[in-house]
């Protein structure tokens, strides 16, 4: 069964609003974790508009606590350094805690969200990933690496000692929002993260898979070959809105196919 992680950087983009713990991050992190969740998913950016570095303490410090069967996934760029805000940079966070699992995205310091998977040029880059790699294996944190659903770039990475990828279900969830699942400009996409999936795993590698996934489109893509994890926190939040945390959370564990 595919397993849900819940993104909860949106829950801290609400709070960063108000100069106060509401909504607390900790809270939210209990209530999906009691509704199903399998894992906790954090993206702490360089410029902190959201998740926070002390997020991803409180979190780890959670997890090793109360919940040691929940996984803490923490999503962010190798490269990004500490900065004058307080940022730690990424590597120093990350090693100070060893969660479950790392998932290396290419993100320049101020973009929007991920929405591109590593390149495969330079070849000098590569070998600094390895390196990444290599450093957060010896520590156990498994390594996931955010890749666009192309093969000839997903080959190029699975010499590099990664455990997994996750692929990055932006177009496909913009074609299903556009097209419906029917159509074939969606069919097509998937079939290529179909293909994608199944030659990762040809590698070696197990898949992941995150960005706009939602209610509507997880259907198809929970359906992808050998499918380990999902990434969910937008379209999460945005419906909890409307039925509440832990309904939300119950709906996306009931469609993965996991009704208790």
């Amino acid at each position: 069964m595919t397993k849900l992680s819940v993104n909860l950087n949106k829950i801290a983009l609400l709070r960063n609003s108000r100069n106060n713990d509401s909504p607390s991050m900790l809270e939210a992190a209990r209530v999906a974790i009691n509704a199903g969740a399998d894992g906790l998913t954090i993206h702490p950016r360089p410029d902190l508009r959201h998740a926070l570095p002390e997020d991803v303490r409180q979190l780890s410090e959670l997890v090793n606590s109360e919940y040691q069967h929940i996984e803490l996934n923490v999503e962010g760029n190798p490269f990004t350094n500490q900065s004058e805000n307080g940022y730690p940079g990424f590597m120093a966070m990350v090693l100070s805690i060893r969660p479950s699992q790392v998932t290396l995205v290419p993100d320049t310091d101020h973009q929007l969200t991920s929405d591109h998977g590593w390149e495969v040029t330079p070849k000098k880059e590569l070998e600094r990933l390895r390196s990444v790699v290599e450093r957060l294996r010896e520590v156990g944190c498994r390594v996931s690496l955010f890749m666009d659903a192309d093969t000839e770039k997903i080959g190029q990475v699975g010499h590099l000692g990664a455990q997994r990828i996750e692929l990055y279900t932006g177009p496909f969830a913009k074609a299903h929002s556009l097209f419906g699942g029917d159509r074939e400009e969606t069919k097509n996409i998937f079939k290529q993260h179909k293909q994608a999936a199944v030659y990762a795993e040809s590698l070696g590698l197990e898949v992941n898979a995150g960005h706009d996934l939602d209610l509507s489109n997880l259907k198809l893509y929970k359906t992808l070959p050998g499918l380990k994890e999902v990434s969910i926190g937008h379209a999460l939040v945005a419906d909890a809105l409307k039925f509440g945390l832990r309904a939300a959370v119950l709906r996306y564990k009931e469609i993965l196919g996991d009704e208790s």
